[in-house]
Parts: structure tokens; sequence; C-alpha cells
């Protein structure tokens, strides 16, 4: 299960990888938090008219990779904050979807990455880790969705990460293909000849390390919950 905040998230940051797993069998599902309703520079469009756009852009490079299903919580675009309510929302698509693997962004700033900076990729990637660990773990948090939503624990999660990754994975087999995807977002993509080469330089740094031609990087964290008695909570 991939976790963003706006459209277009996954493909800038893990498009090669999420097509990469799309080809190995994995069942993909995307769940992005906001309706991108903000992210424009064009002064003749208003929010109203900018979010069906996104989302079927959205759509429609899910589909370039390989990914089953979008899913839409529909908040505000640079207005997410840590709510229950969000909490909530991201623990019940856990439970629905029961994904033994999670890819999300970062919850901290980094020197690399200027757009980690963005406060909706924190706050969304800071939720979906105290969702995994422990609310969609555990039965007794939000009761009103159990037991129709039963609890489950994932058993990884992928941290978008550009600067020092902790984990390379080698995309150059889809590398055409996470192009394709972010050409899909027009709305977001003016200058696409310009983008490319950008995307193709920052995945040329992450691979080199690794001898791969073209790489994303991610902060591996293995989700091995201690025993109720011992985890403190």
């Amino acid at each position: 299960m991939v976790v963003t905040a706006h459209p277009d998230d996954p493909e800038f940051g893990a498009g090669g990888t999420i097509a990469k797993l799309a080809q190995e069998g994995r069942d993909v599902t995307y769940v992005i938090v906001t309706n991108g309703n903000k992210g424009s520079g064009d002064r003749t469009i208003t929010s109203q008219a900018l979010a069906p756009t996104r989302e079927k852009e959205q759509r429609s490079a899910a589909q370039v990779l390989g990914v089953e299903r979008v899913e839409f919580l529909g908040y505000e675009d640079g207005e997410v904050e840590d709510t229950r309510q969000l909490r909530l929302d991201i623990t019940r698509q856990i439970r629905r979807w029961r994904p033994d693997l999670i890819l999300t962004q970062h919850p901290s700033r980094t020197h690399a990455n200027f757009f980690g900076w963005h406060r909706d990729h924190r706050i969304t990637a800071g939720v979906v880790l105290d969702c995994v660990y422990p609310l969609a773990r555990d039965h007794l948090s939000f009761p009103e969705i159990f037991p129709e939503y039963e609890p489950h624990k994932v058993r990884e999660v992928y941290l978008m990460q550009w600067e020092q990754p902790g984990l390379v994975v080698d995309i150059t087999g889809t590398m055409d293909l996470k192009l394709q995807a972010i050409a899909c977002h027009a709305s977001q993509v003016t200058d696409f000849k310009t983008v490319e080469a950008r995307v193709r330089e920052r995945a040329a740094a992450l691979g080199k390390a690794k001898s791969y031609r073209y790489a994303e990087g991610f902060e591996h964290v293995t989700c091995q919950a201690e025993p109720h008695g011992l985890a403190g909570g």
C-alpha cells in the first residue's frame, strides 16, 4: 500500500519501485490523503476545478504503473493535521487492504529533498507510522470500526528518502514507466523535458553507490512489535 499526501507524490517519490512491485505480482493500492486542490501556479484555475483534474491524472498514472486501485481521502491540500479523524481514516485503509508493505513519505526534513519540507508530506508520514504501530494493530483502537475492520500487523515500511538512503532499489528496468506516469500529471508538469532531466539525474545519483543506472531510495523499517506486556502501551 502506498500512502502519500498528494496526487503525483507516489510517482515522483517511488514510481519505479511501485512499477517493479506490480510487475512482481504484488497487489498495490494507493491511498492519497488530500485532493491536491492547491497545487497550481495557474491564476485562471480554481480549487474546485483543480481537484477533479488531479484525481483523473492520479488514476491515469496509477494505471501506467500497474496499481490496482486508488483511494482518495479528500482532505484539503496544504491543511493536513495530525487529527484523530485522519488517524482513523488511515487505520481503516490499513485494516481494509491488509498490506504487508507500506510505502510512504518521510516524517523529517532533509537537506537533499526540498519537497520533503512540505508539511503535508511530513504530517502524513508521521500519521502513517502511528497507524502502523500501534493503531492498526490493536483492536481496542478505534472501536467504532471494529469488528468490521479487523486489526492488521504491517510487516515493513519504506520511507521515501533522497539523502543517504538505507535501502536503494534498482529501477533501471522501470524508469521509463516512472516517467510515463509522471507525464500523466499534466497540471503539475508544464515542462516535461526539464522534469525528466531532473528525475533522471536524481535517480542516477541514488543508484551510483550500487552501480545501478537508476534507483530510488528509502529508509526501511521492519515492524516487529513487542508483545503487549512488554510494549509499554
